[in-house]
């Protein structure tokens, strides 16, 4: 009996990782769309703030109990990673690089996730994982760096430094949903967020909304309602339930479902180079997901 209930509850964390990781492949595509007419600081400020004030919301009627103190720690490492780090540095990055460009750095999130959770979950991974690790990361780096003229290294940087504070975030955020609750650890990150993304909403505010189009703001919509909260439920629970490095995984679908968004949506050139990268980026961290334990 209780294999079978361990059994199920695993599916059930493959069932909600797979939901986050779909409604998570829209974020680079709609953070692009948002960029083109607002400001990459008011974009990140807004999308916390609404969410915040959706989380809040949320707390309040199903009268959560306030985390207890030394769960602040951890909560502020999750606010830091994926409320404040990963969408303010991906949004200044698309500034200078087109979304499917930026897709390829995703190739390497499941990779920095599962490192932190390796650290966080003092796990001790055989040599063959670091082997996997280092070429992934080299294929991704020496890919951004062939572009030459055709992208920008501070865009690659920036978006570089995203992947890695969404790792820590999400690491961070699935040790702590164990006791606090999948859907309860992104609203208390959210919420802890709003004394700086509220005031920032406003004083970034655009001066006149004349020349901001609806897809501009469906963009901003969908970061602020899908990626910044209710793919999180679906994330953080899943990664609860078969554990960071495994579920982690699923994010190698990730780069697959946002080139086909970009292709469509943003009628941006998928190459032929981005999709082998991406691909032999997949191939090394199921290598990692082998070595992982």
């Amino acid at each position: 009996m209780d294999n079978i209930l361990s059994k199920e509850y695993k599916t059930s964390g493959w069932l909600n990782g797979f939901i986050g990781v779909v409604l998570f492949s829209g974020s680079l595509p709609a953070t692009r769309i948002a960029v083109l007419d607002l400001n990459p600081i008011f974009v990140t400020a807004a999308r916390g703030g609404i969410a915040g004030i959706l989380a809040l919301i949320t707390l309040f009627i199903f009268k959560e109990n306030r985390p207890k103190p030394q769960q602040f720690i951890s909560l502020t490492i999750v606010a830091l990673g994926v409320v404040i780090g990963f969408p303010l540095l991906s949004a200044l990055a698309l500034q200078y690089i087109t979304s499917a460009h930026s897709i390829v750095f995703l190739g390497i999130l499941p990779l920095t996730t599962a490192i932190f959770g390796i650290i966080r979950g003092n796990e001790h991974p055989k040599p063959i994982f670091w082997l996997f690790s280092i070429i992934g990361s080299t294929l991704v780096i020496g890919y951004a760096c062939a572009q030459g003229l055709s992208a920008s290294p501070l865009g690659d940087i920036l978006m570089l430094g995203a992947i890695i504070l969404c790792g820590l975030g999400y690491a961070e955020g699935a040790k702590l949903s164990k006791s606090l609750g999948g859907w309860q650890v992104i609203s208390w990150a959210l919420v802890l967020s709003l004394p700086a993304t509220l005031p920032l909403t406003f004083f970034f505010l655009p001066p006149s909304f004349e020349n901001i189009g609806i897809q501009t703001w469906l963009g901003l919509a969908y970061v602020s309602l899908f990626s910044m909260f209710i793919a999180f439920i679906f994330w953080y629970k899943g990664l609860a339930q078969g554990g960071i490095a495994s579920i982690g995984q699923l994010q190698l679908l990730q780069p697959f479902f946002g080139l086909a968004l970009a292709a469509t949506l943003l009628n941006e050139n998928v190459s032929a180079g981005m999709l082998a990268v991406t691909i032999g980026v997949i191939l090394c961290v199921a290598g990692t997901k082998k070595f992982a334990r």
